[in-house]
């Protein structure tokens, strides 16, 4: 009777924890994950055709992808607060994921009503001092401030407020990606360095075999 009772116990807690459990999967926003194809997000977003910005080429792929989740219908964008969402491919893997929130679902909501909102589905933040940045992002080229994190040792959750946008935005990443990201970045601005010197060399060696070249024409053909 007493093993029955403890086991009675223990399976009502594990049904109670399944959903907080659920509700710590820091890979995921909505139905998409950090990790996953280009083709297949493809194949969950509304736009034909799928149209994707070249961030860079070289050393690695980098693209990213603009969606609006709203659609174009005025009730779709009332129902939905999300107004856009930037994906961010890594040889056609999504490793980050910008949600921006739309001004007015968000309108009058503090930034701690976010967190509160948010911490359902993602567990207990912490409040770290700091800024993130978005280097690829031209809505998002100043660093904001972060609001709340939520993080283990794969990905990281950020809440912030763009200043720019006078919106909350939620910037999830895979720490792994990132760093192959920003890895293949530095590496990409130093290969363009070395492409612009030799450019420059190039362009001096030009310059000097062009004035040897019509020095020497001149040479024959000058008279005093």
């Amino acid at each position: 009777m007493k093993m029955m009772r403890s086991l009675g116990i223990s399976l009502v807690v594990i049904l109670l924890s399944a959903p907080f459990v659920r509700g710590q999967d820091l890979s995921k926003y909505r139905d998409f994950s950090l990790g996953m194809s280009l083709p297949k997000l493809s194949g969950q977003v509304d736009l034909r055709p799928l149209q994707t910005k070249l961030i860079q080429r070289h050393p690695a792929v980098i693209q990213e992808l603009t969606c609006w989740p709203g659609g174009s219908s005025d009730y779709s964008r009332q129902t939905d607060s999300v107004r856009q969402i930037f994906f961010s491919f890594h040889n056609g893997e999504l490793f980050r994921i910008l949600v921006t929130y739309d001004h007015d679902a968000t309108h009058g909501l503090t930034a701690e009503d976010m967190v509160q909102a948010i911490s359902t589905k993602y567990g207990t933040p912490t409040r770290p001092v700091g800024e993130i940045s978005f280097p690829t992002n031209e809505l998002y080229r100043s660093t904001e401030k972060v609001i709340a994190r939520w993080e283990d040792s794969q990905y990281s959750i950020n809440l912030v407020r763009s200043t720019f946008l006078n919106s909350f935005a939620l910037f999830m990443f895979s720490k792994r990606l990132d760093a192959q990201v920003e890895a293949a970045l530095a590496k990409s601005i130093k290969l363009e360095g070395q492409e612009e010197s030799r450019e420059e060399m190039d362009r001096q060696k030009k310059e000097t075999d062009d004035l040897e070249a019509a020095r020497q024409k001149n040479r024959k053909i000058f008279r005093p």
